[in-house]
């Protein structure tokens, strides 16, 4: 158990939270959820021990182990992948290392035996003996193939870096578990293991992450920082927003009598348990769901910004053919001999080993790289706007935000363009901010009201919501779900892909697969489907 008693953080004039006090209890697992810039990391570091609070004490149950998701990929160059994982369990390590020492002497003592002994005993107890083995095994698990647990950390790709270092945190069923986005760089199968491994983790668990769905599968609380408070809800995130949103709007008819109110919370509340899957986590859920009161359901002052792409025109039928296209980035086989038809309406989820595989790809169909072979056409009555992963270009020039959003309104009129920048959250004063320094999600935030006033009926899309806040994301969701164009898209969120895409395309080196009228749970457990992925990934 981890207990937090009247914790705050200042820095300066800024306050982060304050009077903070939770108590985070073994079996459950934690969502940390809050806006970019909130303190979600902070907070996380401050249980660790990382950083200190400004005021107040974390408590946690003598001889419980913390473990954290390390963030620094190069900490670890030195050691091989093996022993950085068991190094996350640093007690065991330092028994092993000790040991070493001792049994490497020349002049060894009865002094030292007797040490030698001491620590014999509390490396069985450690269940040291099957270390090497358990490491072993999470690394595999994770993606890290047997070839590479003995190579050095530096000789690992920043990828494989990353999933070293979940298996150095979740290594050893540490008592408390601390993990900031660990989907990130995560391959659908390992996030599934993922979710699998916390579903069944009985001991405290709290985790920042901006996957939605994620959120959904592993936790039984939401602490939701707002305000510079943290607030503890039952639930996952999906029952925490729409709880809110649902007591939020209650709160705003005040005709509205008391008794069909707290019917429809309690209605709301049943739903929500009976939904429960069988997985131990969430049975606990369910649990925790039934017991609510309707005074647990609490509105959120949370802001979403409002993003909805219009049509100018429909696109006609003839929307866009890749002939036999073929890519490689400095001798490596992004795709070859792609062949593909877009249909009006088709909303394409593009899936693949490689971000760079599908970057070059739209790159290439929106004119900014040039294929090795192959040809593509749109069809003449599209009109496209594309979101590139990498948005530099588009801020280097020293405008304010509503100059900048000007240059792409076909409407120059200053309270029209200001009505798009309040969409996006920028109101007042802060639509005269200078572009060059503005955050990622702001950045991001106004590369959509961009696109908004193109009035497109095709939207490409390279990894949308990256830098965006669970707000952002959730009102980018609705905004594509209910776009009536065409949509090519990348992303590594699960919901997104679920909810949005009516077709799945995978693309390899080896080739693709491409699957129409199917959602992404359904390609992801189609076991004819397995065999075609296992196929081209061997």
């Amino acid at each position: 158990m981890i207990s937090v008693n009247d914790v705050s953080l200042q820095y300066g004039q800024r306050k982060l939270f304050s009077g903070v006090n939770i108590v985070f209890t073994p079996g459950n697992c934690y969502g940390l959820i809050g806006a970019n810039g909130s303190g979600k990391s902070t907070f996380l570091k401050i249980l660790s021990g990382e950083i200190e609070s400004t005021a107040g004490e974390v408590n946690v149950v003598p001889g419980k182990r913390i473990s954290i998701l390390k963030q620094d990929q190069f900490a670890f160059d030195t050691y091989t992948a093996l022993t950085t994982v068991i190094m996350g369990h640093k007690r065991l390590y330092d028994i092993i290392t000790e040991k070493d020492t001792l049994y490497s002497k020349t002049d060894f003592s009865d002094a030292d035996g007797i040490r030698v002994s001491e620590l014999e005993a509390e490396f069985s107890d450690l269940n040291g003996w099957n270390s090497e083995s358990d490491a072993a095994k999470l690394l595999s698990d994770l993606g890290i193939p047997e070839e590479f647990h003995q190579m050095q950390m530096n000789q690992l790709e920043s990828g494989q870096k990353v999933r070293v270092l979940l298996a150095q945190a979740l290594f050893g069923n540490p008592d408390i578990l601390l993990l900031d986005e660990p989907t990130n760089h995560l391959d659908v199968e390992t996030c599934m293991w993922l979710e699998e491994f916390l579903c069944n983790f009985e001991n405290t668990a709290i985790i920042v992450s901006h996957d939605r769905h994620f959120l959904d599968k592993v936790c039984t609380h939401i602490a939701d920082i707002d305000y510079g408070k943290i607030e503890l809800y039952a639930g996952n995130f999906s029952f925490w927003l729409e709880s809110s949103q649902l007591a939020l709007r209650q709160r705003s008819e005040a005709n509205k009598k008391i008794e069909e109110k707290r019917k429809e919370l309690q209605e709301f509340i049943a739903r929500f348990s009976a939904n429960a899957s069988k997985s131990k986590q969430a049975t606990s859920r369910k649990k925790i769901l039934e017991k609510l009161t309707i005074e647990n359901i609490k509105p959120s002052s949370r802001r979403y910004p409002y993003i909805g792409f219009e049509q100018e025109r429909e696109a006609g039928n003839e929307l866009l053919h890749i002939n036999h296209l073929s890519k490689s980035v400095d001798g490596q086989v992004m795709f070859e001999n792609l062949t593909i038809t877009v249909e009006k309406g088709d909303k394409i989820a593009f899936l693949g080993p490689s971000d760079l595989m599908k970057t070059m790809l739209f790159q290439i169909l929106m004119g900014e790289a040039q294929p090795d072979g192959g040809s593509f056409k749109w069809g003449s009555s599209t009109n496209r706007a594309y979101y590139p992963k990498d948005n530099t270009k588009y801020f280097e020039r020293d405008l304010s935000i509503i100059d900048w959003l000007r240059q792409y309104s076909p409407n120059q009129d200053e309270n029209f363009v200001r009505g798009f920048l309040g969409r996006m959250l920028f109101s007042g004063d802060e639509s005269l901010k200078p572009v060059n320094v503005l955050s990622g999600g702001e950045k991001v935030r106004c590369m959509f009201a961009r696109m908004m006033l193109a009035q497109p009926n095709v939207l490409v899309l390279d990894e949308p919501t990256n830098h965006l806040d669970l707000e952002s994301i959730t009102a980018l969701n609705k905004g594509l779900e209910k776009f009536r164009g065409t949509i090519l898209f990348s992303s590594h969120d699960h919901q997104l892909i679920e909810t949005v895409a009516t077709r799945i395309i995978e693309i390899t080196p080896k080739g693709y697969i491409d699957r129409v009228h199917t959602t992404f749970d359904e390609y992801l457990s189609d076991d004819a489907i397995k065999n075609q992925r296992h196929q081209l990934y061997s």
